[in-house]
């Protein structure tokens, strides 16, 4: 058993065994009362707060809405204070500011989960809103009722048009979701609106306009060429696939003569292109780079072994291999040590 279940365990005894004293000293009517005037004494604490750090913010109205409050609940703590127990009728007014305080919860929790809403708007029908033109509160009942392609079309009306992608992706429209994040890159010239057409377009099945919105991402954005290239070999698009594996290897070329790690994807790309001389020099200037690395860091002796199999060296790539296992074996053995306890052998 954990610590905080522990505490929760004894402290729910504690209250037992304080409730049971009292109803054994002054029956179950001094139990009432003492629940009772504990229960308005936070309350009121509360409200008095709140009531003091509005009034500090200068904000008199809600301010003056919390002072009532306050008054009401000091008014219930003082009648559960002075019940002498035998006149039950001095609980009554008790009763209904009991009521009162959870009507108003129940309203505010009723108020707050459309916070968007008007109260007239509220004992509205969503169709009524929409007759008086009053779309985003009728985007809002659509939505609360499960009716997302209306919300939709109320947002579109609003020309909220992330809001209405949000709607229609809700109701299972991926396309249109697509159509109108293609139609907001169109007009903010943001990348982002793309990336998130080609996911919609996916989700709808239609691969074509899917590729299309990632090859357009790809031209602001070249190192995503290499996915258009493989999502266009997925189609079956040959032609379409080696244009995007060209532009690819462009970038990664580009790329590797900044660093060097990225002549491994130079000569990946190189070689699917069937471009072996190319690809050739690639791998041996990834090789370079992996052999310096090594120098400073054992753990290059793996790409090392990578790049001589590039390269068609058995040999020398098992001697890598070799050697990147040694350090791996020295690594397994210094954590085994320093994991010890003091005192294990």
């Amino acid at each position: 058993m954990d610590k905080l279940k522990a505490y929760l365990i004894g402290f729910l005894i504690a209250v037992i065994v304080i409730a049971a004293g009292i109803v054994w000293y002054g029956g179950w009517k001094l139990l009432l009362q003492v629940v009772l005037a504990l229960g308005f004494l936070g309350v009121t604490l509360m409200l008095l707060f709140f009531t003091a750090l509005t009034f500090y913010a200068e904000s008199w109205k809600y301010g003056g809405i919390l002072a009532i409050f306050t008054v009401i609940s000091g008014y219930g703590l003082y009648l559960s204070a002075t019940w002498n127990r035998t006149d039950w009728q001095h609980l009554y007014p008790v009763g209904w500011i009991i009521v009162f305080f959870v009507a108003i919860l129940a309203f505010g929790i009723w108020y707050i989960s459309e916070p968007d809403l008007g109260l007239a708007d509220r004992f509205r029908s969503a169709e009524k809103l929409e007759r008086m033109g009053k779309y985003k509160a009728a985007a809002r009942k659509y939505e609360k009722a499960g009716n997302y392609l209306k919300a939709a079309e109320m947002y579109e009306k609003l020309g909220w048009m992330e809001s209405a992608a949000w709607a229609y992706e809700k109701a299972e429209k991926y396309e249109k979701a697509a159509e109108i994040y293609e139609a907001l890159y169109e007009k903010e010239k943001d990348t982002y609106y793309l990336k998130e057409a080609h996911e919609y377009w996916k989700k709808a099945g239609n691969m074509d306009r899917a590729a299309k919105a990632l090859e357009k991402y790809a031209e602001e954005e070249p190192w995503f060429w290499e996915d258009v290239a493989k999502l266009y070999e997925e189609l079956g698009n040959e032609e379409k696939a080696k244009e995007a594996w060209e532009k690819a290897l462009e970038y990664y070329t580009k790329e590797a003569q900044e660093e060097g790690v990225f002549w491994e994807d130079v000569g990946n790309i190189a070689r699917k292109l069937g471009r072996e001389e190319l690809a050739k020099e690639a791998y041996q200037k990834f090789l370079e780079y992996c052999l310096k690395e090594a120098e400073e860091d054992p753990m290059w002796w793996k790409h090392v072994a990578e790049a001589y199999e590039y390269l068609g060296e058995k040999e020398k790539a098992e001697e890598a291999k070799k050697k990147y296992e040694e350090y791996r074996a020295k690594i397994m053995k210094a954590n085994e040590e320093t994991s010890k306890f003091p005192g294990e052998k």
